[in-house]
């Protein structure tokens, strides 16, 4: 509910800081727009005004999206999906009943690992041979 809240926050705010960015005179005037002042307010307190107005949308976009990474973070446990996976895999049975079985024995097998094992490697590795001892030279 407070990520919802926080998401559309978040796109009002994006929203309205786009729209400050607009209204704001170019200085560089690169595509030949800006120029002269409008009859909205004077140059320079417009400029104030939307500068300011820009910076603290700027701070509310940034505060809104650390809010939004640690409410979204807060939900995660600290496991990966890796180990997550793993873990389901071996605590799930396999006749998709939660109850486990009160026999141990009839416990089904843990899953094998799909790919080779740092022992397959280990196993397959040539063996250092000692080099063969060389006679000494007669002198």
């Amino acid at each position: 509910m407070l990520q919802t809240i926080l998401l559309v926050v978040m796109i009002l705010i994006s929203v309205a800081l786009t729209g400050m960015i607009l209204l704001q005179r170019s200085e560089g005037g690169a595509l030949g727009m800006g120029g002269g002042p409008s009859g909205f307010m004077t140059a320079r307190g417009a400029g104030n005004l939307l500068t300011v107005t820009t910076w603290w949308l700027a701070v509310a976009f940034f505060i809104c999206a650390i809010g939004l990474t640690i409410v979204g973070n807060i939900s995660r446990s600290n496991q990966s999906i890796v180990d997550r996976d793993a873990v389901g895999a071996l605590a799930a049975p396999a006749g998709g009943s939660a109850a486990t079985p009160a026999d141990p024995a009839a416990a089904p097998a843990p899953a094998q690992p799909t790919g080779p094992s740092l022992d397959d490697f280990l196993s397959s590795a040539p063996t250092a041979q000692p080099a063969p001892a060389q006679p000494a030279p007669a002198e």
